[in-house]
Formats: structure tokens, C-alpha cells, sequence
């Protein structure tokens, strides 16, 4: 391929540099071990977004290979251990608008680069799985994007694929490899870690300047405003998933993600929001004052969910269950509970409901912020990422209250990923005081 880029800079446009093709093949490596020595698996690259957007793979296809190219296929043919990737043919056009693509006629940099076995054009694609029998497909969700709407005839790009799959090759059984890939994706490989602990950091940045930022009269958000600063000054492709910015009654609902109402004196806040940093997230929650200041039943609620969230994290450690975590944070909590005078009958039945609740270990994360990995069924082991998420419920008032982070299980204990976001109740208020980045650079002002 003919190209004016010296070698290094086009090997940094053309190709991601936060995983070593010896990462992926072990990941393969992986795959072929469970599907077994007559099967193979395949995966559809995503499609362009729009015109002049920046493309971002699919987490399933990126996690194997690292391509990030539009409309590209991916074979893992057990049969002989082999990988093939399958790419557009170069389009000169293209390149000279945006700059070189890795393409199907430079197949020996593409294999170079990825460490796959072979490289073809997409055209070849049918004809070399044509002969299989026992196919893996990344399955995802075969439900519409909603059901209940008869006029939504688009079903997934997974639903579409595997249909094609059946109609062109009826011979096929389908298997399913999706659960095999998020059973790998479950623990994290070190430069995995190093990508979690970048987004976490900025996930904390984000939230404490959104802290200084806060005041009565401002919209929610101009808060996410404010952390997609953060994230993209600092390498990310923006957020990682829709901002929960809930400034009062709007955090009674859990994932509420409009974010168009102003921030009133006298209400908390809940953000909940982290980057997209390298194809990997974060997951944060925090509630502080609108005015700056904790109120006396702001404090009732929200420092006993802080002092349950802390005593969960004191927990955390390897070669434990998540159930025994909860088990032996409740007997903490209960303690708690009744040396604590709770100024209403009905926010002490909220504190010890909150006890009997499972859920305060949450979800794996990772490439996604609600990963699909399963870690509770087991004791936990060193490269576990998921959040630690304490909340409550007072239904008499509508009131939600919930504080989280990410964590990392280490050897030893766990490593907190968004811990730059103050946590104690004190040092939030000390932070409100300082000057945040929205008083000198709103340019369109929503004060009334």
C-alpha cells in the first residue's frame, strides 16, 4: 500500500496501542478452548455510525481483535485453531478524505498489527464458512428495540445477522458466544486494569468539578456539561453511557437521564456518569446539596448510606462470597441502626430494609458499565471489577439515596477505582466552595 504516513504514525492511526496482539490471542486462545474442535465462531464488526462520526467497534469484536474498522467480519475456526479477519478492500477515495484505513490490500501490516492469522477481503467471507456445522454467534438481545411498537419492524444487528446465517446456510447450528465472552471478560488482564483505573480517575474528576459547579438555578445538564470536559480533554471518546444527573424528586426514579430540569435550593443531586476511556467505562453515584450544605435530614439519610458503603468496601476481599459481604455488613449496619436516633418512625424502617436488600454489591464492570459477567456464584478472586452500590429507599417521601463506586478486587483487599470523588460528607461541602470551571466559561447563560 502506497502512503505518505511514515510507518509509525500509520501504524498509531491505522491501529489501537492498548493491547498486544499476544493479548488477543490469548483471548482466541480462550475461545477455542470452549467451543470445542469442531466449531467455529464468527462476529460482524459494527457499521458506521454517520457521516464524519468517529466509529466505535463493537465491545465483543474489539475484545478479540482490537480492528476498528467499519463492516469488518472475524473467523474463529477451531477446526485448526485459525483466525481470520476480514476487511473492505482499500478505497482510495476514503483515505484521501479521512486518512488510511486499514484495508485488505495491505494484508501482511493488517496481520502485522493484529496478530491474526490471516487476512481477506469480506467478499471471501461466505464461501470459507460455508462448510461449517457448530457456529458461535455473539447472540446479544434478540428482542426489538421495543416490542410493544407494531410498527418497529428493526430488529437488532445480531438478530439480523444470525438470520442471514440461517437462510443462507440452514445446515448451521447455532450456538450462542455470548456467555463465553463475558465469562472472559469478566477478569481483568493488567492492561485491562490500567484503561479502568484511567476512566475511574477521570469519573472522579468529573464528579468533583461538577460538585464545584453546582448551585441553585443551574440545569442538570450543564453538570454532564461539565464532565464531558473532563473526559474529553483527557482522551476519551466521551461518555460511556447517558448521564443520571437528578436533582430532587428526579432521583426517586434509578436511571432517569433527561437531565433538562433546573437544580433547586434546598434539593440533593444524583450523578451518576463515567468515560468511555479505550473501550472501557467506570460507575460512580454521589448525591451532595444543591445549596453546598447538607441539611440535617440530608445528613440522616445520606451519611448512613455512606457509612454502609464503607463498611462494604472494609470487606471486600478475596477468597469470600459477595453473600457473606452482606452478611457481615448488616451485622455492622445493624449495630449502626440501633445506636442511631432517626429524627421519623419510617427512616429507620428504610435504614433496616436497606439491610435485608442483596443488591449492594452490583454489577460487573468493564467495557460496559452493566457488564454481564456473573461473580457472585463463586468466592471472589483478585481481577474482579464491579460496583459497590448501598442504597435505600424512604417511599413515604419519594426519596432514593444510593452512593457507589468501582472497585477492583486485589490480593489483598480491593483497589477503589473512583476514589478521587469525595466521599464524607464534610469534604464535600469543603469542595462546593471552591471555584468550578463553569463561572468563567458559560457562554450561554440558564440563570434566572
Amino acid at each position: 500500500m502506497s502512503n505518505s504516513l511514515p510507518n509509525s504514525r500509520r501504524s498509531l492511526s491505522l491501529f489501537q496501542t492498548d493491547f498486544t496482539p499476544a493479548e488477543f490471542f490469548a483471548r482466541r486462545e480462550n475461545i477455542f478452548d470452549q467451543i470445542g474442535n469442531n466449531a467455529i465462531a464468527v462476529l460482524q464488526g459494527a457499521s458506521p455510525r454517520s457521516e464524519l462520526e468517529l466509529f466505535r467497534q463493537s465491545n465483543e469484536f474489539y475484545y478479540l481483535c482490537g480492528v476498528e474498522v467499519p463492516y469488518a467480519y472475524l473467523l474463529l475456526d477451531a477446526r485448526d485453531r485459525e483466525t481470520v479477519l476480514y476487511l473492505p478492500k482499500r478505497n482510495i477515495d476514503q483515505e484521501r478524505s479521512e486518512g488510511p484505513i486499514l484495508n485488505a490490500d495491505d494484508a501482511d501490516l493488517a496481520v502485522q498489527l493484529t496478530g491474526v492469522d490471516k487476512v481477506r477481503r469480506i467478499e471471501e467471507f461466505s464461501a470459507d464458512i460455508a462448510n461449517a456445522e457448530t457456529v458461535y454467534v455473539p447472540k446479544g438481545s434478540e428482542e426489538l428495540h421495543n416490542p410493544s411498537d407494531l410498527l418497529n419492524t428493526h430488529p437488532k444487528r445480531e438478530v439480523c445477522f444470525i438470520q442471514r446465517l440461517k437462510d443462507s446456510f440452514p445446515q448451521f447450528k447455532i450456538q450462542d458466544l455470548s456467555p463465553i465472552i463475558f465469562s472472559l471478560r469478566t477478569l481483568k488482564s493488567p492492561n485491562e486494569i490500567k484503561l479502568m483505573q484511567r476512566a475511574g480517575q477521570l469519573t472522579g474528576l468529573a464528579i468533583t468539578e461538577a460538585m464545584r459547579c453546582t448551585k441553585p438555578g443551574i440545569i442538570e445538564f450543564q453538570l454532564r456539561s461539565v464532565a464531558d470536559f473532563i473526559f474529553l480533554a483527557n482522551g476519551a471518546k466521551g461518555g460511556g453511557y447517558p448521564a443520571i444527573i437528578a436533582g430532587g424528586a428526579n432521583s426517586w426514579y434509578g436511571h432517569y437521564f433527561r437531565n433538562n430540569c433546573e437544580l433547586q435550593e434546598g434539593d440533593l443531586v444524583l450523578m451518576d456518569y463515567a468515560p468511555d476511556y479505550g473501550y472501557y467505562t467506570s460507575d460512580i453515584g454521589r448525591m451532595w446539596p444543591v445549596n453546598g450544605r447538607y441539611s440535617a435530614w440530608q445528613r440522616e439519610l445520606y451519611g448512613f448510606i455512606v457509612e454502609y458503603h464503607k463498611a462494604l468496601l472494609k470487606l471486600i476481599r478475596p477468597g469470600v462470597l459477595a453473600s457473606q459481604i452482606m452478611d457481615e455488613a448488616a451485622v455492622v449496619m445493624e449495630d449502626l441502626v440501633n445506636r442511631t436516633k432517626f429524627s421519623k418512625d419510617y427512616y429507620e424502617k428504610a435504614a433496616r430494609k436497606a439491610l435485608e436488600f442483596r443488591g449492594h454489591l452490583s454489577h460487573t464492570v468493564g467495557m460496559d458499565v452493566h457488564d454481564r459477567g456473573d461473580y457472585r456464584s463463586q468466592p471472589l478472586v483478585a481481577g474482579t471489577v464491579f460496583s459497590v452500590d448501598p442504597m435505600m429507599w424512604v417511599p413515604e417521601e419519594e426519596l432514593y439515596i444510593r452512593v457507589e463506586d468501582t472497585i477492583i478486587v486485589t490480593e489483598t483487599g480491593i483497589e477503589n477505582l473512583t476514589q478521587l470523588a469525595p466521599l464524607e460528607l464534610d469534604d464535600v461541602e469543603v469542595v462546593m466552595k471552591e471555584k468550578g470551571v463553569l463561572e468563567n466559561h458559560l457562554l450561554i447563560s440558564y440563570f434566572k
